[in-house]
């Protein structure tokens, strides 16, 4: 490569590595720093370094509230993929006048505050709401039941949000596949579940992992949803993060805490960047090898 070429790219992703920098890297330094302090008795910051705030993460309470936190995320993620994934192969064939109608539906959501969004979920399920009144009118449920205040109703919300997040990477990769391969596929005699399972989800494997994290990520840092659906039965690690910053003003502890969910997060996430790097330079020299012989 060029040096002239090297430096036009490295002024192109500048601005780009400024801005992570800047909102990412230097904030998440200050919370890995700020769990290593004391609290004082106003709920400030206190003065010099100490490892009991790390102690304190021994609660008993939190392995079974970081278990709930990892698989309810899981199970939002996994079902927000599996309803986005034929929406987006829909919305990939359908024509361009219908795809521009169909995108401009799934953000329409976004148009609305979050919070309004979510209470409007909490008055659905409310045991006067219409949801449960619907339910209790077929007999699907006793009328004594609660929708609310359970794992349930936070999985439930938490799909709707994210689903968007889900579909919309899963529509950018299924925009540029070629359905002319599902085409062929079907003349050689594939089914159509096996021409989708073959051949589409390969083609659109890097929108599928997008999806994966811009729905997972959320979703493990999620408070508000466990907060007003599920109350203290629900509880994740971002009500704990939130009780401690704002109840208990412990600062070091809530700090703690979410350096404990970033590396959740960024270790296997670096792990897997990694691994996929090193797949890919291995791959060229196999070629290699193999055109050479």
């Amino acid at each position: 490569m060029r040096p002239r070429s090297r430096w036009a790219e490295v002024l192109v992703t500048l601005p780009s590595f400024a801005w992570l920098a800047l909102l990412f890297v230097i904030p998440a330094l200050v919370v890995f720093a700020m769990a290593l302090k004391p609290v004082d008795s106003y709920g400030g910051i206190g003065a010099g370094w100490t490892l009991e705030t790390l102690r304190h993460l021994g609660n008993p309470n939190y392995p079974g509230i970081i278990w709930r936190t990892v698989w309810m995320s899981l199970v939002a993620t996994v079902l927000c993929v599996l309803l986005a994934l034929p929406m987006a192969y829909v919305m990939a064939r359908a024509a361009v006048h219908w795809r521009r109608l169909l995108v401009l539906l799934v953000v329409v959501p976004f148009w609305t505050s979050f919070l309004v969004r979510t209470f409007a979920w909490k008055a659905l399920l409310h045991p006067e709401g219409l949801i449960k009144r619907v339910l209790a009118g077929v007999g699907l449920v006793d009328p004594g039941t609660s929708l609310l205040y359970r794992a349930e109703a936070v999985l439930l919300v938490m799909i709707y949000t994210s689903l968007p997040f889900a579909i919309l990477p899963l529509y950018a990769a299924a925009e540029k596949f070629d359905f002319n391969l599902i085409a062929a596929a079907r003349d050689l005699g594939a089914s159509k579940f096996r021409a989708f399972r073959t051949v589409f989800l390969p083609g659109v494997q890097r929108g599928l992992v997008n999806a994966f994290l811009m729905v997972f990520i959320p979703c493990l840092g999620s408070y508000v949803i466990p907060d007003l659906m599920g109350g203290t039965s629900a509880e994740m690690i971002g009500n704990k993060i939130a009780q401690r910053t704002f109840l208990d003003r412990n600062l070091p502890h809530a700090s703690a805490l979410s350096a404990l969910l970033t590396l959740a997060v960024v270790i296997p996430l670096g792990v897997g960047f990694v691994l996929q790097a090193r797949r890919g330079e291995a791959r060229p020299g196999r070629d290699g090898e193999g055109s050479g012989r």
